[in-house]
């Protein structure tokens, strides 16, 4: 019998005890479970940390690491990122032989495109970081007082955009055509819930949302 260890993490002591971002990786984890897990399969135990992705040093991981490690089973988290944010930390755990880890997000995946998703990924995430800083630059060529709070303010308001904008073209390929064609603006939203897209928050999509995001495309 196949038989699974579940990891969760969320990056906030606010967004543990909201919820926010553990529904999004329950239900991956549940699609995971019933359409590609091997039949029969149980699941060992349930493991959630509250922690940056950044951080290498998590109890909680290291706790079902240890026991997927004793029992021969999968490590299942819902995606790459909920693992960790570093490259560096997925390619150690992918060279323990004694580690064998499933991504519900991607159920096919192999280590090796698991390791490379991983480094797009964190080339992703430098790249947004530079983006981030030149459009602060840009801001105080143009006269932008940045200073104290004013500054924090900006800089925050900035980088807010940026990462709006950046999410709102990953799912351009799917609202662009739909709205071109003349589809409702909560169609498209269910269409995006029924393709598994979560929103920033790891929510559904609601009318008002898919707005936001083609305005910021427009």
């Amino acid at each position: 019998m196949k038989r699974y260890v579940i990891y969760k993490r969320v990056s906030t002591n606010e967004q543990g005890r909201s919820g926010l971002g553990l529904a999004a990786q329950d239900r991956d984890i549940r699609l995971f479970l019933e359409g590609f897990a091997e039949e029969p399969h149980e699941v060992l135990a349930e493991f959630t940390e509250i922690q940056t992705g950044r951080a290498d040093d998590r109890p909680q991981l290291a706790l079902a690491l240890d026991l997927a490690r004793k029992e021969g089973a999968d490590l299942l988290v819902s995606k790459l990122d909920r693992l960790s944010r570093r490259v560096s930390f997925i390619a150690t755990l992918m060279e323990d032989s004694k580690v064998k880890l499933r991504v519900a997000s991607m159920p096919y995946a192999d280590k090796f495109q698991l390791h490379v998703y991983a480094a797009l990924a964190e080339q992703e995430r430098e790249f947004i970081s530079a983006r981030t800083k030149a459009a602060l630059a840009e801001a105080k060529a143009r006269g932008t007082k940045l200073g104290g709070l004013r500054d924090q303010t900006g800089r925050r308001n900035v980088a807010v955009k940026a990462n709006a904008r950046e999410r709102a073209e990953r799912v351009a390929d799917i609202v662009v055509p739909l709205r071109q064609k003349g589809a409702a603006l909560q169609a498209i939203a269910d269409a995006l819930n029924s393709a598994g897209v979560a929103t920033a928050r790891g929510g559904i999509w609601h009318a008002s949302q898919v707005q936001r995001t083609l305005k910021r495309l427009a």
